[in-house]
């Protein structure tokens, strides 16, 4: 059994929450398997009854873990669901989350999308003092400062467990009685509110509510947090907001479906794909997009230049995280598993092929080197984003900077790599105008290593990726 290739940035995970309805752990099922492509090694859901928490969690996709069975054992009107992508050699059960414990504060569990940059350094700490941990995750930090936080009113305790952290945390939280729902001051990963008939629902993205016919109310604001009760909600403003929102939400991760930053997703990535057209045209036959990721670019590229579209590459979408590769070496193997070409539409053509990004470069030559062989006379890369030449550490699995193709070589130098006859990347100011973004409240650290945080280490230890 061999892995799949992997050359994209992946987001670590979805959260979902409901409160208000006697179906809350379906809502969160189907919440979460809207949320799917946010993270596949693990799900799980906590759910209230009002006297106690009980959660159930496992590994795999929502829907392996979840039988019907299951979540007829997960009662109550309030409950909070997770789906988990993580790093090789973290993938374990104990990481996976809602993480759930009982404290001086009662019964709490937690779903966590982001990443704190001083979790290392606050587990040692604390470790030193002598806590006890029961994951790697640098959630659980939260927890501990929860449990010894000197307020006795819970929102009072989380404020003072959250001035101890930094980094990005979307977060939501379910205790016997309510939900919490809290976003970092700088509000790097999405939140949502949403409203199904007289309950509250939270999610990740907007296209988790389509699913269940919720009503998209609006985003939880930078530094907000908002209870969910018996007496309806209650927002709580417990940092001031400094806006840095990760704008590769925009270029990527999210659905497209999804309204993200108070904005469409889909109309973002068109955007790009015509303001790419516009700063690197190219004399052509046809616009080719990488599926999935790169379709919405490409359909602004086409739009834009006046090319036409064709769908040159299919995408298998069946492939599993695994499989049986031959003996036999087959060049490409894993790529072509994924992708392979429409020799009738490629032959002889002079092709623009459109992707999101290019990380290690690896799986772009390999794409470049499909087309060429299934007969394309040219092939004119073009990304919709710029070079990416820095990691995240705000709860995106990416490459150290030694493995960013950008960050040691050229434009030129990576476009020889690839095999491509051009190469274009689109602008930071182009991808700056796609979003709207005229106060720069977007966090571009990848694209320019300015990061808007104190990053104090490279969490090796802690890279579990929630």
């Amino acid at each position: 059994m061999a892995s799949l290739p992997v050359d994209k940035f992946h987001d670590e995970c979805g959260v979902f929450a409901v409160y208000g309805h006697p179906e809350a752990a379906k809502l969160t099922y189907l919440g979460l398997y809207a949320l799917q492509h946010r993270g596949q090694e693990s799900a799980g859901i906590a759910a209230s009854n009002g006297d106690e928490l009980v959660c159930y969690k496992g590994m795999g996709h929502v829907e392996e873990v979840f039988t019907p069975q299951i979540l007829s054992g997960l009662p109550g009107y309030a409950t909070i669901g997770h789906t988990r992508y993580s790093t090789a050699g973290d993938t374990d059960l104990k990481n996976a989350q809602p993480l759930m414990v009982s404290c001086q504060k009662g019964q709490v569990a937690l779903a966590h999308n982001g990443n704190l940059v001083n979790a290392a350094s606050i587990r040692r700490e604390l470790e030193s003092r002598g806590d006890i941990f029961q994951t790697t995750s640098d959630s659980e930090v939260i927890f501990h400062y929860l449990a010894r936080s000197k307020h006795s009113g819970i929102p009072e305790a989380i404020a003072d467990a959250l001035d101890r952290v930094s980094g990005a945390y979307s977060l939501v939280m379910l205790f016997k009685d309510s939900v919490v729902a809290i976003r970092d001051p700088h509000g790097f990963r999405p939140l949502c509110l949403g409203r199904l008939g007289g309950a509250y629902v939270v999610a990740s993205e907007t296209c988790a509510f389509d699913l269940i016919n919720a009503h998209y109310v609006r985003e939880i604001e930078p530094g907000e947090m908002l209870i969910l009760n018996g007496e309806g909600t209650t927002s709580l403003r417990f940092a001031p907001p400094t806006p840095k929102r990760c704008i590769f939400e925009h270029v990527y991760f999210s659905r497209p479906d999804s309204v993200i930053f108070g904005r469409s997703v889909n109309a973002s990535r068109e955007m790009l794909g015509r303001l790419l057209a516009k700063e690197h045209p190219a004399d052509a036959d046809m616009v080719v997009p990488v599926p999935d990721s790169g379709v919405p670019a490409a359909i602004g590229y086409a739009a834009e230049s006046g090319i036409p579209m064709k769908m040159g590459l299919i995408r298998n979408h069946y492939v599993g995280r695994t499989f049986i590769e031959p003996s036999q070496a087959i060049r490409d193997f894993g790529v072509k598993l994924k992708l392979n070409p429409v020799r009738t539409l490629l032959a002889d053509q002079r092709v623009v092929l459109v992707d999101d990004s290019i990380i290690r470069g690896t799986t772009s030559r390999k794409i470049v080197r499909i087309v060429r062989e299934a007969g394309a006379r040219e092939v004119h890369m073009r990304i919709s984003c710029p070079p990416t030449i820095s990691p995240c550490y705000y709860g995106i699995d990416t490459p150290t900077k030694n493995e960013l193709i950008a960050a040691t070589h050229t434009v030129e130098e990576i476009r020889e790599y690839i095999g491509a006859d051009t190469l274009g990347y689109l602008s930071i100011e182009g991808m700056r105008r796609a979003v709207n973004d005229t106060e720069g409240d977007y966090c571009l650290a990848c694209y320019t290593a300015n990061y808007p945080t104190v990053v104090q280490e490279p969490l090796i230890a802690l890279r579990h990726r929630d």
